[in-house]
Protein backbone atom coordinates (compact mmCIF):
# COMPACT_ATOMS: atom_id res chain seq x y z
CA UNK A 1 0.00 0.00 0.00
CA UNK A 2 0.98 3.50 -0.97
CA UNK A 3 1.92 5.60 2.36
CA UNK A 4 0.42 8.64 2.86
CA UNK A 5 2.85 12.05 2.30
CA UNK A 6 2.21 15.85 2.50
CA UNK A 7 0.09 17.35 -0.33
CA UNK A 8 2.20 20.12 -2.66
CA UNK A 9 1.34 23.62 -2.74
CA UNK A 10 -1.62 24.55 -5.22
CA UNK A 11 -2.62 27.83 -6.56
CA UNK A 12 -5.11 28.76 -8.76
CA UNK A 13 -6.05 31.68 -11.29
CA UNK A 14 -2.98 31.84 -12.70
CA UNK A 15 -2.87 32.02 -16.67
CA UNK A 16 -0.76 30.61 -19.07
CA UNK A 17 0.53 34.25 -19.57
CA UNK A 18 1.69 35.09 -16.31
CA UNK A 19 3.02 31.40 -15.38
CA UNK A 20 6.94 32.21 -15.64
CA UNK A 21 6.62 35.77 -14.39
CA UNK A 22 4.81 34.03 -11.05
CA UNK A 23 7.51 31.62 -10.79
CA UNK A 24 10.68 33.41 -11.12
CA UNK A 25 12.70 33.06 -8.41
CA UNK A 26 10.45 29.88 -6.66
CA UNK A 27 12.52 27.12 -6.07
CA UNK A 28 10.27 24.51 -4.13
CA UNK A 29 7.63 22.91 -6.26
CA UNK A 30 4.18 24.18 -6.80
CA UNK A 31 0.87 22.99 -8.65
CA UNK A 32 -1.00 25.18 -10.76
CA UNK A 33 -4.20 24.51 -11.16
CA UNK A 34 -6.11 25.03 -14.55
CA UNK A 35 -3.44 26.90 -16.01
CA UNK A 36 -3.89 25.14 -19.80
CA UNK A 37 -7.61 24.21 -19.24
CA UNK A 38 -8.36 26.25 -22.15
CA UNK A 39 -5.64 24.60 -24.40
CA UNK A 40 -8.06 22.69 -27.41
CA UNK A 41 -6.04 19.41 -26.79
CA UNK A 42 -7.67 19.64 -23.39
CA UNK A 43 -10.86 20.25 -24.40
CA UNK A 44 -11.08 17.75 -26.67
CA UNK A 45 -9.37 14.82 -23.83
CA UNK A 46 -12.25 16.70 -21.80
CA UNK A 47 -14.99 14.58 -24.72
CA UNK A 48 -13.06 11.69 -24.70
CA UNK A 49 -9.80 9.51 -25.46
CA UNK A 50 -10.73 8.70 -29.47
CA UNK A 51 -11.37 12.83 -29.43
CA UNK A 52 -7.72 13.26 -28.19
CA UNK A 53 -6.62 11.04 -30.01
CA UNK A 54 -8.17 12.78 -33.39
CA UNK A 55 -6.94 15.63 -32.49
CA UNK A 56 -3.42 14.66 -32.27
CA UNK A 57 -3.96 12.75 -35.67
CA UNK A 58 -4.04 16.06 -36.99
CA UNK A 59 -0.22 17.13 -36.76
CA UNK A 60 1.09 13.65 -37.32
CA UNK A 61 4.15 14.34 -39.09
CA UNK A 62 4.69 10.55 -39.63
CA UNK A 63 8.09 10.34 -38.32
CA UNK A 64 8.15 7.10 -36.25
CA UNK A 65 8.61 8.10 -32.20
CA UNK A 66 9.97 5.67 -29.67
CA UNK A 67 7.20 3.69 -27.91
CA UNK A 68 8.12 1.82 -24.57
CA UNK A 69 6.19 -1.22 -24.76
CA UNK A 70 6.16 -4.02 -21.92
CA UNK A 71 4.10 -6.80 -21.08
CA UNK A 72 0.56 -6.37 -19.06
CA UNK A 73 2.35 -8.08 -15.90
CA UNK A 74 4.68 -5.37 -15.66
CA UNK A 75 1.79 -2.99 -14.33
CA UNK A 76 3.12 -0.28 -16.00
CA UNK A 77 5.84 0.20 -14.48
CA UNK A 78 8.75 1.62 -16.33
CA UNK A 79 11.90 0.07 -14.88
CA UNK A 80 14.40 -2.82 -14.63
CA UNK A 81 13.97 -6.93 -14.44
CA UNK A 82 14.86 -8.89 -11.58
CA UNK A 83 18.34 -8.59 -11.62
CA UNK A 84 18.97 -5.00 -13.31
CA UNK A 85 20.41 -6.92 -16.28
CA UNK A 86 18.01 -4.70 -18.83
CA UNK A 87 14.99 -3.05 -18.43
CA UNK A 88 11.53 -4.78 -18.42
CA UNK A 89 10.09 -3.22 -21.67
CA UNK A 90 11.01 -2.96 -25.03
CA UNK A 91 11.43 0.12 -26.98
CA UNK A 92 10.72 0.36 -30.74
CA UNK A 93 10.54 2.91 -33.71
CA UNK A 94 6.83 3.55 -34.40
CA UNK A 95 4.08 5.56 -36.12
CA UNK A 96 2.80 7.68 -33.67
CA UNK A 97 -0.65 6.75 -35.00
CA UNK A 98 0.24 3.29 -34.37
CA UNK A 99 0.59 3.93 -30.67
CA UNK A 100 -2.76 5.99 -30.29
CA UNK A 101 -4.25 2.89 -32.41
CA UNK A 102 -3.31 0.56 -29.39
CA UNK A 103 -3.72 2.76 -26.67
CA UNK A 104 -7.67 3.27 -28.10
CA UNK A 105 -7.84 -0.21 -28.74
CA UNK A 106 -6.79 -1.27 -24.86
CA UNK A 107 -8.69 1.83 -23.13
CA UNK A 108 -11.37 -0.60 -20.96
CA UNK A 109 -8.62 -3.82 -20.63
CA UNK A 110 -8.39 -4.04 -16.50
CA UNK A 111 -4.10 -5.26 -17.68
CA UNK A 112 -3.21 -3.77 -20.87
CA UNK A 113 0.45 -3.70 -21.93
CA UNK A 114 2.76 -0.78 -20.89
CA UNK A 115 2.50 2.02 -24.11
CA UNK A 116 4.41 4.45 -23.10
CA UNK A 117 6.11 7.20 -25.17
CA UNK A 118 8.27 10.11 -23.49
CA UNK A 119 9.95 13.15 -24.32
CA UNK A 120 9.32 13.45 -27.65
CA UNK A 121 9.63 16.81 -29.40
CA UNK A 122 6.57 18.07 -30.13
CA UNK A 123 7.78 20.58 -33.04
CA UNK A 124 9.21 16.98 -34.86
CA UNK A 125 6.58 14.59 -34.42
CA UNK A 126 3.35 17.16 -33.83
CA UNK A 127 4.20 20.01 -35.92
CA UNK A 128 1.77 23.10 -35.52
CA UNK A 129 0.27 21.51 -32.42
CA UNK A 130 2.21 23.74 -30.22
CA UNK A 131 0.68 26.72 -31.79
CA UNK A 132 -2.38 26.72 -29.27
CA UNK A 133 -1.14 23.89 -26.99
CA UNK A 134 2.05 25.51 -25.30
CA UNK A 135 3.22 28.24 -22.94
CA UNK A 136 4.58 31.66 -23.94
CA UNK A 137 7.72 31.83 -23.76
CA UNK A 138 10.21 33.02 -20.64
CA UNK A 139 13.13 34.26 -20.82
CA UNK A 140 14.72 31.16 -21.49
CA UNK A 141 14.22 29.12 -24.76
CA UNK A 142 11.99 26.02 -23.36
CA UNK A 143 12.60 22.48 -25.45
CA UNK A 144 8.55 21.76 -25.13
CA UNK A 145 7.84 17.41 -25.31
CA UNK A 146 5.05 15.47 -24.89
CA UNK A 147 4.64 12.09 -23.17
CA UNK A 148 1.37 9.71 -24.28
CA UNK A 149 0.74 6.23 -22.93
CA UNK A 150 -1.54 4.19 -20.17
CA UNK A 151 -1.48 3.70 -16.60
CA UNK A 152 2.38 3.73 -16.14
CA UNK A 153 4.43 4.71 -13.32
CA UNK A 154 7.97 6.27 -13.53
CA UNK A 155 10.39 6.07 -10.96
CA UNK A 156 11.78 8.82 -9.17
CA UNK A 157 14.47 10.34 -11.00
CA UNK A 158 15.55 13.82 -11.56
CA UNK A 159 16.28 16.50 -14.33
CA UNK A 160 19.00 19.38 -14.61
CA UNK A 161 16.26 21.66 -15.99
CA UNK A 162 13.70 23.95 -14.59
CA UNK A 163 10.03 22.12 -15.58
CA UNK A 164 6.42 22.86 -16.31
CA UNK A 165 4.45 19.76 -16.84
CA UNK A 166 1.00 20.32 -18.24
CA UNK A 167 -1.65 17.40 -17.75
CA UNK A 168 -3.20 17.68 -20.95
CA UNK A 169 -5.46 14.28 -20.95
CA UNK A 170 -5.81 11.76 -17.87
CA UNK A 171 -4.87 12.08 -14.28
CA UNK A 172 -1.14 11.78 -12.90
CA UNK A 173 0.01 11.99 -9.36
CA UNK A 174 3.49 13.56 -8.96
CA UNK A 175 5.40 12.57 -5.91
CA UNK A 176 8.37 15.04 -5.39
CA UNK A 177 11.52 14.57 -2.79
CA UNK A 178 13.69 17.19 -2.44
CA UNK A 179 17.51 16.97 -4.44
CA UNK A 180 19.09 16.39 -0.66
CA UNK A 181 17.09 12.95 -0.48
CA UNK A 182 19.48 11.62 -2.66
CA UNK A 183 20.61 8.77 -0.57
CA UNK A 184 17.47 7.84 1.12
CA UNK A 185 16.09 6.81 -2.32
CA UNK A 186 18.06 4.05 -3.48
CA UNK A 187 19.04 5.13 -6.50
CA UNK A 188 20.05 2.46 -9.84
CA UNK A 189 22.97 2.20 -12.31
CA UNK A 190 23.87 5.35 -13.75
CA UNK A 191 24.66 3.45 -17.78
CA UNK A 192 22.01 1.09 -17.44
CA UNK A 193 18.57 3.59 -17.17
CA UNK A 194 15.26 2.85 -18.79
CA UNK A 195 15.38 6.90 -20.24
CA UNK A 196 18.50 8.06 -19.58
CA UNK A 197 18.25 9.20 -15.85
CA UNK A 198 18.98 7.43 -13.14
CA UNK A 199 15.86 6.34 -10.91
CA UNK A 200 15.11 4.91 -7.49
CA UNK A 201 14.49 1.21 -6.91
CA UNK A 202 12.36 1.66 -4.64
CA UNK A 203 8.89 0.98 -5.14
CA UNK A 204 6.62 3.09 -4.24
CA UNK A 205 3.59 1.53 -4.38
CA UNK A 206 4.78 -1.20 -1.88
CA UNK A 207 7.85 -0.06 -1.05
CA UNK A 208 9.89 -2.59 1.23
CA UNK A 209 11.39 -1.09 4.38
CA UNK A 210 13.63 -4.14 5.07
CA UNK A 211 15.37 -3.81 1.75
CA UNK A 212 15.33 0.23 1.53
CA UNK A 213 15.39 1.39 5.26
CA UNK A 214 16.03 4.63 4.48
CA UNK A 215 12.98 5.60 2.49
CA UNK A 216 11.56 6.19 5.23
CA UNK A 217 13.13 9.38 6.11
CA UNK A 218 12.71 10.42 2.40
CA UNK A 219 8.72 9.91 2.70
CA UNK A 220 9.04 12.32 5.74
CA UNK A 221 10.14 15.08 3.01
CA UNK A 222 7.79 13.71 0.17
CA UNK A 223 5.25 16.36 -1.19
CA UNK A 224 1.93 14.87 -3.67
CA UNK A 225 -0.67 15.86 -5.72
CA UNK A 226 -3.05 14.63 -8.51
CA UNK A 227 -3.50 16.70 -11.48
CA UNK A 228 -6.38 16.66 -13.92
CA UNK A 229 -6.21 17.71 -17.21
CA UNK A 230 -5.86 21.68 -17.16
CA UNK A 231 -3.83 21.69 -14.31
CA UNK A 232 0.24 22.14 -14.30
CA UNK A 233 2.86 21.40 -11.64
CA UNK A 234 6.29 23.27 -11.53
CA UNK A 235 9.06 21.06 -10.86
CA UNK A 236 12.37 22.63 -9.84
CA UNK A 237 15.70 21.40 -11.48
CA UNK A 238 17.61 18.79 -9.63
CA UNK A 239 13.83 17.33 -7.80
CA UNK A 240 13.35 13.83 -7.49
CA UNK A 241 9.95 13.10 -9.10
CA UNK A 242 7.76 9.82 -9.41
CA UNK A 243 5.25 10.67 -12.29
CA UNK A 244 2.34 7.79 -12.50
CA UNK A 245 -0.18 7.80 -15.44
CA UNK A 246 -3.77 7.08 -13.32
CA UNK A 247 -5.85 6.48 -16.22
CA UNK A 248 -5.86 4.14 -19.46
CA UNK A 249 -5.66 7.64 -21.73
CA UNK A 250 -2.78 10.03 -20.92
CA UNK A 251 -1.51 12.79 -22.53
CA UNK A 252 1.13 15.30 -20.72
CA UNK A 253 3.32 18.40 -22.43
CA UNK A 254 6.47 19.46 -20.80
CA UNK A 255 8.23 22.43 -20.87
CA UNK A 256 11.88 22.37 -19.96
CA UNK A 257 14.40 25.36 -19.42
CA UNK A 258 17.64 26.40 -18.31
CA UNK A 259 18.27 29.61 -16.42
CA UNK A 260 21.66 30.19 -17.71
CA UNK A 261 23.89 30.80 -21.07
CA UNK A 262 23.48 28.92 -23.78
CA UNK A 263 27.50 27.95 -24.13
CA UNK A 264 27.51 26.51 -20.15
CA UNK A 265 28.05 22.97 -20.52
CA UNK A 266 25.98 19.96 -18.51
CA UNK A 267 26.59 19.41 -14.85
CA UNK A 268 26.72 16.20 -15.58
CA UNK A 269 29.63 15.80 -17.54
CA UNK A 270 31.42 17.18 -14.45
CA UNK A 271 29.76 14.49 -12.12
CA UNK A 272 31.34 11.55 -14.51
CA UNK A 273 34.39 13.17 -15.20
CA UNK A 274 34.87 13.31 -11.02
CA UNK A 275 33.64 9.57 -10.61
CA UNK A 276 36.86 9.16 -13.44
CA UNK A 277 39.10 11.35 -12.16
CA UNK A 278 38.97 11.48 -8.24
CA UNK A 279 35.99 9.21 -6.67
CA UNK A 280 39.00 6.42 -6.34
CA UNK A 281 41.65 8.57 -4.95
CA UNK A 282 43.02 7.85 -1.50
CA UNK A 283 41.03 9.86 1.23
CA UNK A 284 43.47 12.70 2.12
CA UNK A 285 43.53 13.26 -2.11
CA UNK A 286 39.80 13.24 -2.11
CA UNK A 287 39.60 15.71 0.83
CA UNK A 288 42.07 18.01 -1.08
CA UNK A 289 40.39 17.95 -4.25
CA UNK A 290 37.12 18.83 -1.93
CA UNK A 291 38.84 21.71 -1.17
CA UNK A 292 39.39 23.05 -4.48
CA UNK A 293 36.16 22.28 -5.83
CA UNK A 294 34.91 24.23 -2.80
CA UNK A 295 37.07 27.13 -3.33
CA UNK A 296 36.53 27.58 -7.41
CA UNK A 297 33.68 26.10 -7.45
CA UNK A 298 30.62 26.30 -4.77
CA UNK A 299 32.21 28.91 -2.96
CA UNK A 300 33.26 30.80 -5.90
CA UNK A 301 32.36 34.44 -5.93
CA UNK A 302 33.89 37.97 -6.07
CA UNK A 303 37.22 37.41 -3.98
CA UNK A 304 38.30 34.19 -5.73
CA UNK A 305 40.75 35.57 -8.01
CA UNK A 306 40.63 39.22 -6.91
CA UNK A 307 44.16 38.97 -6.79
CA UNK A 308 44.89 37.93 -10.18
CA UNK A 309 45.25 40.85 -12.89
CA UNK A 310 41.61 40.55 -15.01
CA UNK A 311 43.84 40.19 -18.16
CA UNK A 312 45.96 37.07 -16.67
CA UNK A 313 42.71 34.96 -15.09
CA UNK A 314 42.13 32.77 -18.24
CA UNK A 315 39.51 30.21 -17.70
CA UNK A 316 39.30 31.48 -13.86
CA UNK A 317 37.72 35.03 -15.11
CA UNK A 318 34.06 35.45 -16.00
CA UNK A 319 32.96 32.38 -18.04
CA UNK A 320 31.56 33.87 -21.45
CA UNK A 321 31.29 31.91 -25.07
CA UNK A 322 35.28 32.48 -25.99
CA UNK A 323 36.02 31.31 -22.03
CA UNK A 324 33.95 28.24 -22.67
CA UNK A 325 34.98 27.29 -25.88
CA UNK A 326 38.86 27.30 -24.43
CA UNK A 327 37.36 25.05 -21.87
CA UNK A 328 36.05 22.75 -24.13
CA UNK A 329 39.39 22.49 -26.09
CA UNK A 330 41.73 21.77 -23.09
CA UNK A 331 39.14 19.22 -21.98
CA UNK A 332 38.43 17.38 -25.41
CA UNK A 333 42.69 17.87 -25.57
CA UNK A 334 43.67 16.32 -22.34
CA UNK A 335 40.43 13.22 -22.71
CA UNK A 336 42.00 12.91 -25.75
CA UNK A 337 45.67 11.79 -24.79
Amino acid sequence: MRPAVQPLREVEGISADQAHAYLAGEDQPLVLRGLVADWPLVAAARESAAQAAAYLRQFDSGDPVTAYLGESDTHGRIFYNKDLSATNFTPARVGLGQVLDRLLAHVDDPQPPTIYVGSSSIDLCLPGLSAHNRLPEGDYRASVRIWIGNRTRVSAHYDALENIACVCAGRRRFTLFPPDQLANLYVGPMDLTPAGQQISLVDFEQPDFERHPRYAEALQHARSAILEPGDAIYVPSMWWHQVDGLDPFNILINHWWREVPEHMGAPNDALLLAILNIRDLPAPQRRAWQGLFQHYVFNADEHTVAHIPEHSRGVLGRLDEDTARRLRTLLRNKLNR
